[in-house]
């Protein structure tokens, strides 16, 4: 491929609390982990291990409404929990995959909700921003790309071809469509063919501040959890199904992906804007 890509952000998404639903946002700040407050938060077993859909999909039921000084927690039967932004309880330690961290739990009462609601003792952790959690050097070379709760890096790339695509296999099923809600993005493009973000180095964009760029790094290998539907919370097949058909990836030695993990190289206190249009480069081999 030759030259740049015009691209354009379609969509752009925060997910507060690790596994639980997200928020569609008209413009986002980044901070050095990523979109402020993705992922910021955690829900953890009483030994401080990170859980997620994987084990209870009644977490995408957890929709969090971000206000300025609280986030605001509702579910199915629950009564609203208001979680302080600026408010923590007792430092403690907290494991995502590989990584003990830094963390701080968010008391008793919050502890109490996730527990009734997904029917097991849980407690709900934030990230302690003075911790520096980066993501793998084999995938972003000398850049110290800082990470909260996410899985391993600080941005998901989709694009609305991509989800396109999937639709369109799924029709051919006689299916029915799906949602991005799934693959829990935090920014879609606009302006590319399918899964074109494969492709694609850096993304830069103007903002009023100066300049954001993003250098996609590593395919995003997909778990079950996109074939948890976020409206119901029941587990199928089809969209894993459907992915196997046509996104084994030999990059990740034939795993399933969607979408691209993604790196800031600059843009720290920047913001993005749906809306807002940018140059991207393509990968060379």
């Amino acid at each position: 491929m030759e030259g740049d890509q015009s691209v354009s952000v379609a969509s752009l998404h925060v997910y507060p609390i690790k596994s639980c639903g997200g928020i569609a946002l008209t413009e986002a700040l980044l901070i050095e982990t990523g979109i402020e407050f993705d992922r910021a938060w955690m829900v953890v077993d009483p030994a401080g291990m990170f859980v997620t859909q994987r084990e209870l999909p009644r977490m995408v039921l957890i929709q969090p409404t971000l206000k300025t000084s609280e986030m605001v927690l509702r579910a199915p039967g629950m009564l609203a929990l208001h979680v302080a932004l600026d408010r923590v309880e007792a430092p403690v330690r907290a494991t995502v995959w590989d990584d003990e961290v830094a963390a701080y739990d968010m008391g008793d009462l919050c502890a109490q909700w996730f527990s009734d609601f997904l029917g097991r003792p849980l407690r709900l952790v934030r990230f302690d921003p003075e911790h520096k959690r980066l993501s793998d050097r084999r995938w972003t070379g000398t850049l110290d790309a800082e990470n909260a709760f996410a899985d391993g890096f600080p941005i998901l790339v989709s694009s609305v071809a991509a989800i396109g695509e999937l639709n369109r296999r799924l029709q051919a099923q006689g299916l029915p469509d799906v949602t991005m809600a799934r693959f829990r993005p935090n920014l879609v493009l606009d302006g590319l063919d399918a899964h074109g973000e494969d492709a694609l180095d850096e993304i830069e964009f103007a903002t009023d501040d100066g300049p954001v760029r993003i250098k996609l790094v590593k395919p995003c290998a997909r778990c079950p959890i996109p074939d948890v539907d976020p409206v119901t919370a029941e587990p199928g097949r089809a969209v894993g199904d459907t992915l196997a058909g046509y996104r084994a990836d030999a990059r990740l030695d034939g795993k399933i992906t969607f979408g691209m993990n993604a790196v800031i190289v600059e843009g720290i206190e920047r913001v993005l804007r749906v809306g807002m249009s940018g140059s991207a480069t393509f990968k060379f081999d």
